[in-house]
């Protein structure tokens, strides 16, 4: 168990906040933000403030109070509420994901770009912190998928009936109605472009039987490519609700889920689509738009996924491929969706001057990370 020192606990409790229940609730609006406008998450560099259930910021305690009784009384209450926070930390110190906490970001938690082909690792920094990769889980999901897809456990053109768990999950979604069917494949569509979690729900309990076997299976699949500090707890990505815990990961954990994923002929045709109808003989379609803004702006990217919500900051995993070359670049916890866009267009412009200038292998057979 890692120790957690006093100064660590100083940054920590200014950090923690409050995050609303809603895995499942219809009512929560999107946690993507095309949906859902970016908030800053209020600070005070010498007090506390706390971010209470519904998103509106406490103010830093008040100390300046009249007479001595008053100031001692409100001290105390200070001094008793620091502590609740300090027993809480620490009892959470075991485990990354126990207390969703605002890391401090400039102007992101960790990036990473590496070769497709053979995976070496061109630029990183803070790689291997531990952040949260919030919709980006859903590559996984998509992995998954496909992998039974090719083991013919499943075809893209079986029907997926819709059950009432995936019809009233909240946040990013195409608004699955309980009992419509639709064909998987138009379900990884909604997954990947939408960033659909409805459509992710549905996936899973149609394969799975439901989300938390479908949540080992994730986990499975991550230890056996090499995700070594990520431990997925959702099929979606949204913040856990009470008594929950967060999807933790890290940059260089998500690259290599992009390698593996990369892997499969059809990945590319899900992350590379910028728009496409849901429902199409419906009288008004629904016209989902991809969140992943690099598509059709960065010369040659073709993928992979956004994700956000407001603890885990702007992350995207990205990829692109020039003259037979092919770059993946994670940036994940980012300050805003500027900064992440323009951190992952720069690695990957810097990552493909470098595989070409060396003569990388080709983009189109990439190494094995696992050695099959």
């Amino acid at each position: 168990m890692e120790s957690l020192s006093l100064d660590r606990i100083d940054w920590m409790v200014v950090g923690v906040v409050s995050l609303p229940f809603h895995n499942d609730n219809p009512a929560i609006i999107s946690q993507d933000e095309t949906h859902h406008p970016a908030r800053r998450v209020e600070r005070c560099p010498r007090g506390l403030s706390l971010t209470p259930a519904m998103g509106r910021p406490y103010s830093p305690i008040d100390l300046r109070v009249k007479g001595k009784r008053s100031e001692e009384t409100a001290m105390k209450k200070t001094t008793a509420m620091v502590s609740a926070l300090v027993i809480l930390l620490l009892s959470c110190a075991a485990d990354p994901g126990a207390a969703l906490e605002v890391v401090a970001r400039n102007p992101y938690s960790g990036a990473i770009v590496v070769d497709a082909a053979t995976g070496k690792v061109l630029f990183e920094d803070g790689a291997d912190v531990k952040a949260y990769p919030a919709s980006v889980t859903k590559l996984m999901v998509l992995l998954v998928v496909l992998e039974a897809v090719e083991a013919e456990r499943l075809t893209l053109d079986e029907r997926v009936t819709v059950t009432a768990e995936a019809a009233r999950i909240g946040g990013s979604q195409v608004y699955l109605k309980e009992n419509e069917v639709f064909p998987l494949e138009e379900l990884l569509y909604a997954l990947i472009v939408e960033s659909a979690n409805d459509a992710a729900t549905a996936l899973a309990i149609h394969y799975a039987g439901g989300k938390a076997v479908f949540v080992d299976m994730m986990n499975k699949r991550a230890q056996e490519i090499g995700m070594k500090d990520t431990v997925f707890r959702s099929v979606h990505g949204l913040p856990p609700g009470r008594g929950q815990l967060p999807d933790v990961s890290t940059a260089r954990d998500i690259a290599t889920l992009c390698r593996e994923l990369l892997k499969k002929p059809d990945a590319l045709k899900y992350t590379s689509t910028r728009r496409r109808p849901f429902r199409e003989e419906a009288d008004e379609p629904f016209i989902m738009v991809s969140h992943n803004r690099l598509l059709g702006r960065v010369d040659g990217c073709d993928g992979l996924k956004t994700g956000y919500f407001r603890a885990a900051g702007y992350s995207i995993a990205a990829t692109a491929a020039r003259n037979d070359r092919r770059a993946i670049a994670v940036v994940l916890g980012a300050s805003n969706a500027k900064v992440r866009n323009a951190k992952a267009k720069e690695m990957l412009a810097k990552g493909l001057a470098e595989l070409v200038m060396n003569g990388s292998p080709s983009a189109r057979t990439p190494a094995s990370l696992t050695g099959h």
